[in-house]
């Protein structure tokens, strides 16, 4: 039996609603794209399942919509932070389980919190820490935070730890971290057995909380 696919509305096409409503129908989920933008709302008719000109602060044009016939919301307006929250509000209305939604500032996140979204996402901040961290060493190519201050992060294995063993890193002995595998010409292979030693160009996924990741980071 295939995996039954989500359905999710995305309120504001602007930069951020329009990217994550596109990769969201790339993955051959069914997306409504809401603005009242007609331009954007044009430039989106061929990419989403359906795209609508509709203002999300009116919860019955929401509902005429079929709004409430959606897994997932996600409200991608960012200045105009009243309309984020009535969205926020309407949707809920609607009876919609799982929202996100994009602050444009600490108050508005603040704000969205108390709404009880699921997710409320500050882009710009998301991303300054990212290109921090990967900046920050070199090593480091990109990282996930999973939450209560754990992070994966992939990192290029330097040429000096070629041909080693990656047991023989003591990465829980010595830095508290755990290696999770390792990305070798886009297969991830299993790195537990000692018999299984680094090479040029791998990339090392590893698990651990910030402060030892960069302690391991450091030694690289």
């Amino acid at each position: 039996m295939s995996e039954r696919k989500r359905s999710f509305i995305v309120i504001g096409l602007g930069a951020f609603g329009s990217t994550v409503a596109s990769e969201l129908a790339r993955f051959e989920n069914y997306v409504t794209g809401v603005d009242i933008d007609e331009r954007r709302v044009s430039s989106m008719g061929t990419t989403l399942s359906q795209a609508l000109i509709l203002d999300a602060t009116d919860e019955a044009a929401l509902r005429d919509a079929g709004a409430d016939q959606h897994d997932v919301a996600v409200v991608g307006i960012g200045r105009n932070i009243e309309a984020s929250i009535l969205s926020v509000m309407n949707l809920r209305m609607l009876g919609i389980r799982t929202i996100w939604a994009k602050a444009a500032s600490r108050t508005h996140h603040r704000i969205l919190s108390k709404l009880e979204v699921d997710r409320v996402i500050l882009p710009e901040q998301e991303m300054g820490q990212h290109a921090a961290q990967v900046l920050h060493n070199p090593a480091v190519r990109d990282y996930v935070s999973l939450g209560n201050g754990f992070h994966v992060v992939t990192i290029d294995a330097p040429a000096r730890l070629e041909g080693k063993a990656v047991p023989g890193l003591k990465l829980t002995e010595k830095f508290d971290l755990r290696g999770l595998g390792v990305m070798r010409a886009g297969k991830f292979h299993e790195c537990a057995e000692p018999d299984f030693t680094l090479a040029k160009e791998d990339k090392l996924l590893i698990l651990g909380r910030r402060p030892d990741l960069r302690r391991f980071g450091e030694t690289l």
